[in-house]
């Protein structure tokens, strides 16, 4: 038995290879579109981005049920003494309560953390602890790896409009700041309260591409070395332009590309998103 396994849900939007070589457990949400339900993953996002243009309404997303954590939990205890349960930010999802239900169901042995975050903000946490499970680490160290990533992590999400935000009912304070008018190129980050804030409004995809880039600057704070993850939904040449960029501005130690579930793209659209994690 090793001391600890590692749980999430899919909006960590890790790519399914890391998270089997890593021995992650993930549990996905759901989506509905047309009147069917998928879980996330199931179809390919260029399948699901067919299917929700043609849709005559945003889909609807939904959180895992109790009882798909509490078979999660259970599958991990068979090879763990501990489970670290790492989850979306509550100030965006209902997922950590259906995982806080099923832990207490079972007992002790559940750890949970909000992420504060989402997709590469989650992600680059899950993966934190992860790799300290993996080395055998024991449960008190693991859950120090994902907070200190969590104290350090940081992400900005640049959409070409807020219009599925604003018709998810997710855009908060950031609708404030940008008013109507939801036809510029936005940037946003998540809080340290884990709900989105609004970094600044651009004209034009090169000048939100270069805004991103010089918010990476600020957040590095002149750290040379760091782990990064570029995600994007239908904007493949932006993310790779971004991870170049990345890649001959910083020593990266880590870089994930990966393209945003259904889920995530539901409430975000067309965009990408940069998380930065800085060595410690």
């Amino acid at each position: 038995m090793k001391p600890v396994a590692i749980v999430t849900d899919s909006c960590c939007d890790l790519p399914p290879e890391l998270v089997e070589r890593m021995g992650i457990t993930v549990v996905p949400l759901s989506f509905t579109i047309s009147g069917r339900t998928y879980r996330d993953g199931e179809i390919t996002s260029a399948e699901f981005y067919r299917l929700m243009k043609a849709a005559p309404e945003l889909p609807k997303t939904s959180q895992p049920p109790v009882g798909a954590f509490m078979d999660a939990y259970h599958r991990a205890l068979e090879s763990a003494l501990e489970v670290v349960s790492v989850h979306i930010s509550s100030k965006l999802s209902g997922t950590i309560e259906s995982a806080r239900e099923a832990a207490r169901q079972i007992g002790g042995q559940i750890h949970l953390i909000d992420s504060l975050n989402l997709c590469g903000g989650q992600g680059l946490q899950v993966l934190a602890g992860a790799r300290a499970a993996d080395a055998g680490s024991p449960l008190q160290a693991v859950v120090r790896a994902v907070e200190s990533a969590r104290e350090r992590v940081d992400m900005i999400v640049g959409l070409d409009s807020l219009d599925n935000l604003a018709r998810g009912g997710r855009i908060g304070r950031v609708s404030a700041f940008f008013g109507g008018l939801l036809n510029l190129k936005v940037t946003l980050t998540v809080g340290e309260d884990g709900a989105f804030e609004p970094v600044a409004r651009t004209r034009g995809t090169q000048a939100a591409l270069q805004q991103t880039i010089d918010w990476v600057a600020t957040k590095m704070a002149g750290r040379r070395r760091g782990e990064f993850a570029v995600a994007h939904f239908e904007q493949p040449d932006c993310a790779e332009w971004l991870k170049d960029r990345i890649e001959t501005l910083y020593d990266v130690t880590g870089m994930l590309l990966v393209e945003t579930g259904p889920v995530i793209a539901t409430h975000c659209g067309n965009g990408w998103g940069v998380t930065v994690l800085p060595s410690e």
